[in-house]
């Protein structure tokens, strides 16, 4: 039988949890988007060094799993630093920086995808590469950009999870304790399961809704 009680009983540290959960989704994506910006830009840059140091970025943080980066950050990184780095501030750093490679991808995608001929009638104007970027190509790329943005950010919920592993007190996190003592798992953690299904589902149809009429719109 499905014992609720065990939820009932433990809103509150699920309600903790689900706090921690969003607070370093909302946190990691805000800080996410700007390392991106600026990582997909120097990408798109007319400086080779300031081209290979975000590639180098982008290839590094998006091919080492995010546990990987979590674990290292969390307790590698401290001893080659030799400061001492809280859970809090590791996990927010890996998500930042896993996201962040993402968003350069997408960010620099988007810039390329904007027609040569309004960059060649920019620079023929006279404007510089700063100029061009904030007054001609940035505006159309953002309108292209946001749909893959947006399903990257609701993947970044889903990788908050991992934050267990260094005993951020997430939902996951959350959901082990109480199973921990009161020995109900398939309750608690069909109770997360719905929980993200609750809040991305909708976000889901949303964005789908978004890409359709951004479809429209061409």
């Amino acid at each position: 039988m499905f014992d609720y009680t065990v939820i009932t009983s433990n809103w509150q540290l699920i309600l903790q949890g689900l706090w921690v959960t969003l607070y370093y989704t909302v946190g990691s994506i805000a800080v996410g988007l700007a390392i991106g910006l600026v990582m997909g830009l120097i990408q798109l840059s007319p400086f080779k060094i300031l081209t290979y140091i975000g590639r180098i970025y982008v290839e590094f943080f998006r091919n080492i799993p995010l546990l990987v980066t979590l674990l290292w950050i969390y307790y590698a990184l401290p001893i080659f630093l030799g400061v001492n780095i809280t859970k809090g501030w590791a996990g927010f750093a890996g998500l930042s920086l896993y996201i962040g490679s993402f968003y350069a991808e997408i960010l620099r995608g988007g810039v390329q995808s904007v027609d040569r001929g309004q960059t060649d009638a920019s620079v023929a104007l006279g404007m510089s590469y700063v100029q061009r970027m904030r007054r001609i190509i940035l505006p159309q790329a953002i309108r292209r950009m946001i749909p893959p943005l947006a399903g990257q950010s609701i993947i970044q919920m889903k990788n908050t999870t991992l934050l267990s592993a260094i005993t951020v007190p997430d939902l996951l996190y959350q959901g082990s304790y109480i199973s921990s003592f009161t020995y109900k798992p398939m309750e608690i953690y069909t109770a997360i399961g719905a929980i993200f299904l609750i809040i991305l589902v909708p976000l889901t149809l949303i964005l789908r809704k978004v890409e359709r009429g951004h479809v429209g719109g061409h």
